[in-house]
């Protein structure tokens, strides 16, 4: 289950699978690094930052969220954002909470304190 801090919980059952999109995901050498997101489909890119391991600057123009999970705390940046679907953004970071296995991750719209 992920939970989205805007009021709303997405869950995914193997048994409705169609619900999730496949995204592939770009891992640098070591996984401290963070990754990038990519949606086939629509060419975005969202990129992973590990905020205890790595610094994180919004860059102007792109669309950001964070994602906290017990005691972690992770930025979430679009690479080449062009008008896309904020939902599409959220399935995507939801797609990689699943995937990370951080069942009880929250997203936020801004950095939580």
């Amino acid at each position: 289950m992920c939970q989205f801090g805007l009021g709303f919980v997405f869950q995914y059952s193997t048994k409705l699978n169609y619900a999730m999109q496949n995204y592939l995901l770009s891992m640098p050498g070591s996984a401290t690094k963070g990754g990038i997101i990519h949606d086939p489909e629509t060419k975005l890119k969202v990129k992973v930052f590990s905020r205890i391991k790595s610094t994180f600057t919004p860059k102007k123009g792109e669309v950001q969220y964070f994602v906290t999970a017990g005691k972690k705390t992770m930025a979430f940046e679009t690479m080449g954002y062009q008008r896309h679907r904020q939902l599409l953004i959220l399935q995507m970071i939801a797609w990689y909470c699943m995937y990370s296995g951080l069942l009880e991750a929250q997203i936020h719209s801004t950095l939580p304190l």
